[in-house]
């Protein structure tokens, strides 16, 4: 492991002959067009005008991969020696559209940029290593290609991308973002700041030992974000729903009940039990009205009814506890 993080027992870019500087370009496209077209795939559901700019921009790298090919059949034979990003030290890497899901346009087309970016790169420094003509020729001519991808994609977009499609894309993107991430974020919160009020503060004014009531508020906060996110996660799998991934669901549920609850629980390690509860009755105020902030801001409730529904709820529930532990 040690080895790759160095870049041991990997090539040089110096080192490269000619032909396996062809062979790293020839490599280098077919990658580049596997991972647009997966780009593609990713997005054609929802996206389906930006899908097609992917798939022509892979289309436009197959044609630069077959002109490299034709170039090694010409100069070195159809032998073509297997040489890969991964082979050469210091090279660009690319990482599989897998490990960056779930797709964002955004994220998509930043990842797309920086691509042509690097390759632009990478021809430019192999076009200075090549004393051939006809290879030097046709690695400039594909660094300018690249360099003009960026005008590519904006043509493409024009070309697909009209503005109304264009919000009509935004705006599922947002839906999806609201529906994957903040709404099982949103339950989450609300849930961790608001059910363990009551146990927290009860075990405060029950036993006005501050360890003690930490003690029940880390447990009730990372009870319930397990819980929380364990059944977010498994009522429904995201296919029919369009709710997105399980996983994500259930995490962004169960770590945000998980703070919720330890908002007004870490307050309980200070000694002093009316310091500790004045400060976690003033981060309670906070939670509640960054819930009704949230509910307003994506979820469009009216700023009137959220505050009903959180504030008046929460203030409540903690009167609730404070009047069982007084008890």
């Amino acid at each position: 492991m040690l080895s790759r993080v160095l870049g041991l027992g990997r090539r040089s870019f110096d080192s490269l002959s000619e032909q396996e500087i062809l062979a790293l370009a020839i490599s280098s496209e077919e990658d580049d067009a596997r991972i647009f077209r997966a780009y593609a795939d990713g997005l054609a559901e929802q996206y389906p005008e930006s899908a097609k700019v992917f798939e022509e921009m892979a289309e436009e790298e197959d044609s630069h991969r077959a002109a490299l090919i034709e170039l090694h059949r010409k100069r070195f034979g159809d032998r073509i020696p297997l040489i890969r990003r991964e082979h050469v030290r210091g090279y660009y890497e690319r990482k599989p559209d897998w490990l960056v899901r779930p797709l964002g346009l955004d994220k998509v087309r930043a990842m797309a940029e920086q691509m042509e970016e690097q390759a632009y790169r990478f021809y430019i420094e192999a076009a200075k290593r090549t004393s051939d003509a006809s290879t030097r020729k046709l690695l400039g001519d594909l660094a300018a290609a690249e360099k003009t991808h960026e005008s590519l994609a904006a043509r493409l977009g024009h070309k697909h991308l009209t503005d109304d499609v264009r919000a009509e894309e935004e705006a599922t993107e947002r839906k999806q973002f609201i529906l994957t991430m903040v709404q099982p974020g949103l339950a989450g919160l609300m849930d961790g700041s608001v059910s363990t009020l009551a146990p927290i503060f009860a075990a405060a004014f029950a036993t006005q030992d501050t360890w003690q009531t930490f003690l029940v508020g880390l447990s009730a906060s990372v009870g319930a974000g397990i819980s929380m996110g364990f059944t977010e996660a498994a009522h429904d799998d995201g296919k029919i729903s369009g709710r997105g991934s399980p996983l994500i669901r259930g995490l962004a549920c169960g770590i945000m009940t998980t703070l919720g609850g330890l908002g007004h629980t870490l307050p309980y390690l200070i000694r002093d039990f009316w310091t500790a509860t004045t400060v976690a009755a003033i981060i309670v105020f906070f939670e509640l009205w960054a819930i009704v902030f949230i509910q307003n801001r994506y979820m469009e409730t009216p700023w009137m009814r959220a505050t009903f529904q959180v504030v008046l709820g929460g203030a409540l529930v903690l009167a609730a506890g404070v009047l069982i532990g007084s008890s």
